[in-house]
């Protein structure tokens, strides 16, 4: 039997866009033919995954996963082709496996973590078989990972929102309201000095546009200005958005009846900030 080389498994690879392990594989019940290997890869995946890579991925999921002493948690939004394929069990799968590994392992960003070990092969080995196997392109577009300081909550939503939030103090049942609150609401920072001056920006900018269309004089549509960015942050401020359960009480006086804090949260929307192509 001809001896396969990593040299034979990379062009392989590169020609076929197919799982490691399966060039592998193939490789080896061609006796290290390269071209007899391709024949074997493409008759076995029809050479979908390849034919996917370069088709657009405007759906997908978000899938949260946290350790069980709570203390570590992972968030990653994994993107698709189609809908359909986004509530594919397998594919919900794939997003979960990816999420547990960003909590155990803490890869720097998207390329580490396609790199990393799983079952033989690597995470980038999985998501290629399982491109191939369906038949859609498919890609990690983005992940977080948090070290709490107190317990962390996590929140997913239909699969296309998901939360996960450092509660310090109070129950699991304040920290999965608190969850649940982001998903709903949508925060930007924890507090209205937090906010980024990009969006306080932005926010100025449309109450000026507003105040300019009232006509009425300079010195009142300043304060109007000023009026309407202070609410707009607080609307978008956690600890000062009214509690989507009881609107009479801010998160932050919830918080402090329960003696609790929120040290930091993150939030996920499935193709936010990302262009859909169609």
């Amino acid at each position: 039997m001809a001896e396969i080389s990593a040299g034979m498994v990379k062009e392989l690879r590169e020609k076929t866009d197919a799982p490691m392990m399966e060039c592998k594989k193939a490789l080896a019940e061609a006796n290290g033919d390269l071209a007899k290997a391709e024949e074997i890869l493409r008759i076995k995946l029809g050479n979908r995954a390849s034919k996917a890579a370069s088709r657009a991925t405007g759906e997908g999921a978000v899938a949260a996963y946290l350790s069980p002493d709570g203390k570590t948690g992972a968030m990653v939004e994994v993107n698709c082709e189609t809908d359909f394929v986004a509530k594919n069990a397998e594919f919900l799968n794939f997003a979960n496996t990816v999420a547990e590994r960003v909590a155990a392992q803490n890869p720097p960003d998207v390329n580490a973590l396609s790199g990393l070990g799983l079952n033989g092969g690597t995470i980038e080995d999985m998501r290629l078989q399982l491109a191939g196997k369906i038949g859609e392109n498919m890609t990690i577009r983005r992940f977080t990972r948090m070290a709490a300081k107190g317990k962390l909550a996590q929140y997913v939503h239909g699969g296309k929102i998901g939360v996960i939030v450092d509660v310090i103090g109070g129950d699991e049942i304040l920290a999965k309201d608190i969850a649940m609150q982001v998903a709903a609401a949508k925060p930007v920072a924890l507090s209205p000095s937090e906010i980024a001056p990009d969006i306080v920006d932005r926010e100025r900018n449309i109450a000026a546009a507003k105040a300019a269309e009232s006509g009425k004089p300079d010195d009142i549509q300043k304060k109007m200005v000023e009026g309407a960015v202070q609410k707009s942050l607080k609307d978008l401020a956690l600890l000062e958005q009214p509690f989507v359960k009881n609107d009479k009480q801010s998160v932050g006086a919830l918080l402090k009846s329960k003696g609790a804090s929120v040290a930091s949260f993150a939030l996920f929307v499935m193709g936010e900030g990302a262009e859909k192509k169609s």
